[in-house]
């Protein structure tokens, strides 16, 4: 019985872990269009003359999604090694969070549509066509910004400083008359403004206070091309990094491609990342 057991639990991990077997492939394939339809389910769902129509089935088809996307999470809880660090890990939380607002909307009337967040479990799709370069791409960025934290959290906050000046001058100029009732309303005609955005639904009416919009939607374009320079200065600086990593055996010679196998100066085969040569 146990060894029956354990081969049912192995059989199923190799299908729903494993993208090496057509069995495993098929699962993972089928397991996408099935969230890419319970996606659309719920955004047609919101159109309310399709959901006067056909609502009924809608709403049949979001609990059915629902109800096998919540077996598979168990399922994959059971045949999981370590079943605590797959319930943590990124998949894990987002297999979790994508069934929870179904049952959610038992109690607060139109959480479902939260279900749209399913879509992020399409990035499977990475593993399933063999996309692994994309996604350690999609790591580089991420290591960048975590290194960036500190210069980036430094210039938010000294553009929320400006903001703040700029709201509570614009307070002062135009007055509750202008529209400018309260310096938080003030300040929320600053971020409208200095991020380029302008809904239009405050505007300065007095010539200086039009010319205090004027420098703060210069600001703005200036404040834009900050963070872009740093998140560019810092992923051209990894770069250069990884180029000057690997070191010719023979010549001794750095300056190389991170996808070079051979030394462009003498030839000699140069050593993988991890330290053993090609």
């Amino acid at each position: 019985m146990n060894a029956r057991y354990a081969s049912l639990r192995d059989r199923w991990r190799h299908i729903i872990f494993g993208t090496d077997t057509p069995a495993g492939r098929w699962f993972d394939q089928l397991l996408i269009l099935a969230i890419i339809a319970s996606v659309v389910a719920v955004t047609l769902d919101s159109v309310q003359s399709i959901h006067q129509r056909h609502g009924t089935l809608l709403y049949a088809a979001e609990w059915f999604f629902t109800v096998l996307f919540t077996l598979e999470y168990i399922i994959r809880l059971w045949v999981s090694d370590r079943p605590l660090r797959y319930a943590r890990s990124f998949y894990g939380v987002v297999d979790l969070v994508s069934v929870i607002p179904t049952y959610l909307s038992l109690l607060l009337p139109g959480a479902n549509y939260l279900l749209t967040i399913r879509a992020l479990r399409v990035l499977r799709v990475f593993r399933v066509l063999k996309l692994a370069h994309l996604m350690e791409e999609a790591n580089q960025l991420g290591s960048t910004l975590v290194r960036t934290r500190r210069k980036i959290g430094v210039f938010m906050f000294a553009v929320v400083v400006v903001i703040i000046i700029f709201g509570s001058l614009m307070y002062v100029v135009e007055g509750p008359s202008n529209g400018f009732t309260s310096i938080p309303r003030s300040i929320y005609w600053a971020i409208v403004t200095i991020t380029t955005v302008g809904y239009g639904d405050i505007s300065p009416q007095t010539p200086f206070g039009q010319a205090v919009a004027s420098l703060a939607m210069i600001t703005g374009y200036a404040i834009i091309a900050v963070p872009t320079g740093i998140v560019t200065a810092e992923m051209s600086r990894a770069h250069m990094v990884k180029r000057y990593e690997r070191e010719c055996p023979n010549c001794h010679r750095h300056d190389h491609d991170p996808d070079a196998r051979f030394c462009k100066q003498c030839g000699t085969g140069l050593p993988r990342p991890g330290g053993e040569p090609d």
